[in-house]
């Protein structure tokens, strides 16, 4: 059966890695990462003469839901042509909103597709800290504004399949150190190999 796996969490959960390393794992699956819409989005800000600021009322506005939506469209275009398609992003609103959810199995369910929701749990100070790590602009004003940005974030692992009969499922993986993301790289990709 064609599979769709959405690899989502909070920023610096470390989806990006998790996400790469499970593909190598997989093998023959289409990989996208919704951070190469970026620099899209950096010629919408100039354009509209506006700061690059992805926390900002802006990005929220007139940037965010288009990233998300083009690289859907992209996944879905690509099952037409492989069986598993992989997307790493937060798409930490959309799992929790029961009308996205529902239309995505209903668009996947017409490719004749499965969902399975990936979350990358990891605590929030070791969050904070790879975000210091990676010295990213994108990072800038959430560590400036810590507690602020925390405070809008949801770090509990979302409750996304009440229905035991829906075609969709969750796994978390377990990434808050080196020890953990070993054993889930070998337990999460082992079964979705066996699925």
């Amino acid at each position: 059966m064609k599979k769709l796996i959405l690899v989502t969490s909070p920023p610096a959960s470390g989806k990006t890695f998790v996400s790469k390393q499970l593909s190598k794992a997989l093998k023959n699956i289409v990989y996208l990462d919704k951070d190469t819409l970026i620099p899209l989005s950096h010629q919408v800000f100039r354009v509209a003469h506006e700061e690059e600021n992805r926390s900002s009322e802006f990005f929220e506005e007139w940037i965010r839901n288009p990233e998300y939506e083009v690289i859907v469209d992209l996944a879905l275009e690509a099952l037409d042509y492989a069986e598993t398609v992989l997307i790493n992003a937060p798409f930490t609103r959309e799992i929790r909103d029961q009308k996205w959810m529902d239309q995505m199995m209903e668009k996947l369910a017409k490719k004749g597709a499965k969902l399975s929701i990936i979350w990358v749990h990891t605590d929030v100070e070791t969050c904070r800290q790879r975000m210091i790590d990676r010295n990213s602009d994108r990072d800038t004003w959430k560590l400036a504004h810590w507690d602020e940005y925390i405070a809008g974030r949801d770090f509990s692992i979302p409750n996304l399949f009440p229905d035991p009969n829906c075609n969709g499922e969750l796994i978390v993986f377990e990434n808050s150190s080196d020890e953990e993301f070993k054993a889930s790289l070998e337990s999460v990709s082992k079964y979705l190999m066996e699925k």
